[in-house]
């Protein structure tokens, strides 16, 4: 074959997206069972992710979306009630998880929020944090986000002058006030401010 050939030959495609289901309470409980075997889920974001289903039914099927919302809602309200779904649960453990990754409270607050957590629960669970962690989540968040990108205290001696400004913006793009990160990127030893 020569070079010509394989500049003429037509762009392979890709293959033709399958039309999506139609929906039906089976086939949303299937859905729901699956999502929730591979994710944990507030009762607010299992509610969107199966409403996008029926959304896409109601178009390439017809689906009544009213019946569509009817059957989530009855779903959801036998999972809550069997214990499947607990959004004071799912609070407490995206709080943790998103802390230890060095989220600062601001921005897990937001995240909660974004999944459908009212504002009650994430205090509720903020404050479960602070009982397990200590009263300063944040500068543990954010000596926990300087450890996991090598900021401040975690570069390399040469380069901490250098990125000192980098790591301040970093840190405040996090969501941390600038005292915090100051004094996380300035720290000679990170364990010493935990002492403070």
């Amino acid at each position: 074959m020569n070079t010509d050939d394989k500049r003429s030959a037509p762009p392979a495609r890709s293959p033709a997206r399958k039309p999506p289901k139609r929906v039906t309470p089976q086939y949303l409980e299937n859905a729901a069972l699956h999502y929730l075997e591979r994710f944990a889920s507030s009762t607010t974001n299992l509610r969107r992710v199966l409403m996008r289903k029926v959304d896409l039914s109601a178009k390439a099927h017809g689906t009544d979306r009213e019946e569509g919302a009817r059957w989530i809602d009855e779903l959801l309200a036998r999972y809550v009630r069997s214990g499947l779904l607990n959004d004071e649960t799912y609070a407490r453990m995206r709080t943790e998880s998103l802390h230890r990754r060095g989220a600062s409270t601001r921005m897990i607050a937001q995240k909660l929020a974004g999944k459908g957590i009212g504002r009650d629960e994430a205090d509720k669970a903020l404050d479960s944090l602070r009982e397990d962690v200590g009263p300063d989540l944040d500068l543990t968040a954010a000596l926990a986000l300087a450890k996991r990108r090598r900021l401040g205290p975690y570069r390399r001696p040469e380069q901490r002058e250098a990125h000192r400004d980098k790591d301040m913006a970093a840190l405040g793009r996090a969501g941390f006030g600038y005292e915090i990160a100051r004094r996380v990127v300035d720290a000679e030893d990170p364990d010493e401010l935990l002492g403070e």
